[in-house]
């Protein structure tokens, strides 16, 4: 039987472009979820978005050691004239976390309360309602979003999932890498050598990295050279595993029988890269199974491992791992390359002077002392031979420094169908991950002004037109590179009791029964909007109980209300629907993104723009109810600097 040599000279690119285009034709890259504990769930990787089940925290409590009283008995407080309150009827002790005590609603440090005589407590000055309370909910209000889909879970996650009743979530599953090592002349490290036996030390490598990769690595016993034994390796492997490496015989010597193995077995896509070290690889699968034949060589094999199983491992999990990062140099000798292949040379750095020197070492692909010493690899293209001496080059480094993350930051006003759009990117772009910030519409535009973010949700009404956002853009932010852009139209009206037992009918029906009212944060659009109904209604915001008390969110102004700190307010519909409150719908207001224009088309920016218009962003945010699609994405202006336009 004539032997098979490579059935390519293939660019890396185009290798694993064929390969995975087959994995995605069988479904191997599809691994089925799994439930975990969320105690040992540190470094998986969710399959779902994780949603808090409860607030936390779920009662009124105390924020300070001291007595626990009504805010009434104590208005007329001064110097001059202490206000004395009864032990148990008037006040009760407390410590910091202790429940808030039914009829209290303040807490008086004990630093400011004199005890003249047992069951007396003595006070100079007035309490504030809620002051020193943490209110319900103040870390996680119950149905918010803890982390998105694929988020690679981190320990402080684990807080907020049991803080926010969860205990169980779904994962994406490990993916389980059989490693086969072949060769009748390799040997366990254990073994007692002798001349000719080589130590089978790749699996090692492979398993450590396939660990750092997420996978659960398997090895198996070592094979000798003969087919059929090979053969039936990997059928066992294939069946039981979702994915095989099998290491050595991927070349093209009389003893090399993956090819024909998995030939007979499955198919080979790949067979032969353009990389140097690295050319004898070989990519396949079995039935399902994905199947990697990587060279014996140690640097070739490694480094096959690292370009053709990593991004395999990111594939079956959804994830994206951390980019390698690199650093500009100037190589310090001539490095000549044969062409035809990406070449990677190891090399070690040093800050020489005022730059940067990377020093090539040894291009041995048996060599693995080679990458322990390596800082970097310099990846030689394939249409270029060589570097000169003191061409500055672009170093990947092996020794890594901080991850590179591709955050999209977002600050503004608060809107829920934010956090719906940064899980429908992550859940096409899972490296791209949106950060929002809740400080209100006009504190978004100042951080958009001073360059602190890429976007920023504002729905600011302009009270002598009627219309939204762009005359704050044009005042606030002239000549600025900008582009505005409609998310959503949102109901906005006033949150109240499930059922609305006290039966309010609006505003200036809370105000003339003296109801408590709960506000957003001065320079939120919401707050502007309420500002704008006092004002035609020729209300005066003094009046309104509770006009100074804010919150930062849609959510936390639903909180306060189910934890009855507040008898309304005013608040978008799907915040109320998602806490089960009543709602009374008084406006439909425009909900916008404003983006700086270079992140606007950026690669970032264009992953947002593709999950604004998915089909599973729509369907999103009409489950959340009280939305408008009908202008998602349309563009209301777009703005470039002054002394760019001359």
């Amino acid at each position: 039987m004539a032997r098979r040599i490579y059935l390519e000279n293939i660019e890396l690119d185009e290798a694993r472009k064929r390969w995975f285009a087959r994995l995605e034709e069988t479904g191997a890259l599809a691994l089925p979820e799994e439930s975990v504990d969320v105690r040992t769930s540190v470094g998986r990787i969710t399959a779902q978005a994780v949603l808090a089940k409860r607030h936390s925290p779920h009662f009124l409590a105390s924020a300070m050691d001291g007595i626990a009283v009504s805010a009434a008995d104590t208005l007329s407080a001064r110097d001059n004239s202490p206000v004395r309150l009864a032990e148990g009827i008037q006040y009760h002790e407390v410590d910091t976390g202790d429940p808030l005590p039914e009829g209290m609603n303040a807490v008086i440090m004990s630093e400011e309360v004199h005890y003249p005589e047992p069951g007396t407590a003595e006070i100079v000055c007035p309490a504030t309602p809620w002051q020193h309370v943490r209110p319900v909910g103040e870390d996680l209000t119950a149905t918010e979003m803890i982390v998105p889909v694929n988020h690679r879970i981190g320990p402080y996650d684990l807080g907020g999932f049991l803080a926010g009743g969860i205990f169980t979530l779904p994962v994406r599953k490990r993916p389980l890498v059989a490693i086969i090592p072949t060769g009748t002349e390799i040997k366990k490290a254990e073994s007692n050598l002798e001349a000719g036996d080589l130590v089978e030390y790749n699996s090692a490598i492979f398993s450590a990295l396939l660990a750092s990769w997420g996978a659960v690595p398997a090895v198996q016993d070592i094979v000798i050279d003969d087919l059929e034994h090979i053969k039936q390796a990997l059928l066992t492997a294939a069946e039981t595993h979702d994915a095989v490496i099998i290491n050595a015989g991927s070349s093209a010597g009389r003893e090399d029988f993956t090819h024909q193995a998995i030939e007979e077995l499955g198919e080979v896509t790949v067979h032969g890269l353009a990389v140097k070290p690295g050319k004898p690889a070989l990519l396949g699968l079995i039935g399902s199974t994905p199947v990697v034949g990587l060279p014996g060589y140690p640097v070739s094999a490694t480094l096959d491992c690292e370009i053709l199983v990593r991004p395999l491992m990111e594939a079956m999990q959804q994830t994206s791992l951390p980019p390698k990062e690199t650093i500009k140099a100037s190589i310090s000798r001539t490095t000549n390359s044969s062409g035809g292949s990406k070449e990677y040379i190891r090399v070690t750095l040093g800050q020489v002077g005022d730059k940067m020197v990377a020093t090539p070492i040894s291009r041995g692909a048996g060599v693995i002392s080679s990458l322990i010493k390596a800082d970097g690899l310099l990846i030689v293209p394939e249409n270029l031979e060589g570097y000169q001496a003191g061409e500055e080059v672009e170093i990947e480094l092996i020794k890594e420094k901080s991850a590179i993350q591709k955050n999209i930051i977002s600050i503004g006003s608060h809107d829920l169908t934010q956090d719906q759009l940064g899980s429908c990117i992550r859940s096409v772009h899972p490296d791209i991950r949106l950060s929002s910030a809740n400080t209100g519409s006009f504190g978004g535009l100042m951080a958009m002004r001073r360059g602190e973010t890429h976007i920023a949700g504002i729905h600011l009404l302009d009270e002598n037109t009627g219309e939204y956002n762009e005359s704050y853009v044009k005042k606030y932010l002239p000549g600025e590179d900008l582009v505005l852009m409609n998310l959503v139209y949102r109901q906005q009206g006033l949150l109240v009791e499930q059922g609305n037992p006290q039966e309010i009918k609006g505003i200036e029906d809370m105000m003339s029964r003296r109801l408590s009212y709960v506000n957003r944060q001065k320079g939120s659009g919401t707050r502007i909007l309420l500002d704008h109904i006092l004002k035609q209604e020729g209300l005066e915001p003094e009046k309104l109980l509770g006009y100074d008390l804010e919150e930062y969110t849609h959510l936390g102004v639903g909180t306060a209300i189910l934890a009855g700190q507040a008898a309304g307010g005013l608040g978008i519909y799907s915040a109320a629907k998602s806490l089960g409150l009543g709602f009374l719908p008084l406006y439909e207001e425009r909900y916008d993104l404003l983006m700086r224009g270079d992140f606007f088309r950026s690669e970032e920016g264009q992953a947002l723009l593709e999950a604004v218009s998915s089909d599973s962003f729509a369907t999103k945010v009409e489950e959340l109810g009280g939305y408008s699609l009908r202008d998602t994405g349309k563009i209301w202006m777009e703005t470039r600097r002054q002394e760019q336009e001359s």
